[in-house]
């Protein structure tokens, strides 16, 4: 293998079994078959087997980086645990060129009954840090876990942050080649989770470890990782640049997921509002819309009777609980009374929605917010993207000036 290569993966498969028992009497059959040098037919599925990881082919060069993004269950973690040597696979082969740290599973390399100080030195010596060079490191990785008198207290007393703490420093601190980070970073508070992604900035930007990264934070996906591979039920349906994979993952494969339901969820009403259009400034109908530009929404009504002083409202929320909304009652604004056919639209200029994918709600009141007439969940989401040369959730309006 190339030696500017990190990481590589080719045509990697595994299976797993439904059945406990099933599995249990599989793995013995296999294991005599290997004794008596038979092999075990893994390219097979038996009674209850599934891929779990279905022909996965991917490269890292040296200081690359890579997103792992998909719906839960489509084998992000088993390829994570693939690569640290966790699992084998059962068809094809991966190789990794220097030292692998990784951080994929809560208490993972610890050992319960013994503390936080003698685990640092059990999981340094897993990832192949040797004891002379964990004395040397040992304060350093004491002072980044920030764990204080817990050092000394046996790991099974720490709560899921105090071990997602003491496994990221030691394995950020045993200089890896290659960093592997599951979604464990997520049970984590919230200074410990900047503390740990400012530290994968200086070992990705400064350093130039290769890092594979799973995550369900869309940002953190985007901010450190140029590369990005989308799974689905353990295939690879894309692999490319990472802002182009979210889209992909989001207006893509996540609607897909949803073709068989309807377009709209009913909580209350009856068919007053007929659709909901997003368009950009152009005008034209759009799902993708830039931080700080312009979006017009229209919402299209059918009433057979006369709706007074109505109100109209359409809330955006994420899945980490980001909530605002539109309604024309907000702004002091009053809409003619109406009925039959029509359109009522607003515009937003600009949308200052922080870049995520939405959810949507929609909502029709007559003279009084309380008084509801209809409301809907719409399964339409709409992605806000960065806006060229911005950095962050959003797109600050700013003007510049130099006095002298």
């Amino acid at each position: 293998m190339d030696s500017e290569i990190a990481i590589s993966v080719d045509h990697v498969s595994k299976k797993f079994c439904r059945s406990f028992r099933a599995s249990m009497l599989y793995g013995l059959k296999d294991v005599s078959r290997n004794l008596l040098g038979m092999g075990t037919g893994s390219d097979r599925l038996r009674k209850d087997e599934f891929w779990a990881v279905n022909d996965v082919s991917f490269q890292l060069r040296r200081g690359e980086t890579l997103g792992l993004i998909g719906p839960n269950g489509s084998g992000k973690s088993t390829i994570l645990k693939m690569l640290s040597g966790i699992y084998l696979p059962d068809k094809g082969e991966i190789r990794i060129n220097g030292r692998v740290g990784a951080l994929i599973e809560i208490g993972a390399g610890f050992h319960p009954m013994l503390s936080g100080r003698e685990n640092i030195y059990i999981n340094g010596a897993i990832l192949g840090m040797s004891k002379k060079e964990i004395d040397r490191k040992f304060d350093d990785i004491v002072a980044f876990a920030d764990i204080g008198d817990f050092l000394d207290m046996p790991v099974k007393n720490y709560s899921s942050g105090m071990y997602v703490r003491l496994g990221f420093a030691v394995a950020v601190h045993c200089e890896p080649d290659v960093l592997l980070v599951d979604e464990v970073l997520a049970v984590g508070d919230r200074d410990f989770q900047i503390k740990c992604f400012r530290k994968l900035h200086e070992l990705t930007r400064e350093n130039g470890i290769t890092l594979v990264l799973i995550s369900h934070n869309e940002y953190a996906i985007r901010e450190y990782t140029g590369q990005c591979l989308v799974l689905n039920t353990g295939k690879n349906v894309y692999w490319g640049p990472t802002e182009t994979g979210i889209s992909f993952y989001l207006n893509g494969l996540l609607r897909q997921r949803t073709l068989t339901r309807p377009e709209t969820i009913n909580y209350l009403g009856n068919g007053i509002i007929k659709g909901v259009t997003f368009k950009n400034g152009k005008g034209e109908r759009a799902e993708k819309i830039v931080s700080g530009q312009k979006l017009v929404i229209d919402f299209e009504y059918s009433s057979e009777q006369t709706i007074k002083s109505p109100i109209f409202g359409i809330s955006f929320y994420n899945d980490s609980g980001l909530f605002t909304g539109l309604w024309n009652s907000y702004e002091g604004i009053s809409l003619p009374d109406i009925k039959g056919r029509g359109i009522v639209r607003v515009i937003v200029d600009p949308l200052d929605l922080p870049v995520d994918s939405y959810h949507c709600a929609v909502v029709v009141c007559e003279q009084d917010e309380a008084n509801v007439l209809e409301w809907k969940d719409l399964e339409q989401k709409i992605l806000v993207e960065r806006a060229d040369h911005t950095r962050g959730y959003l797109k600050l309006r700013q003007t510049w000036e130099v006095t002298q």
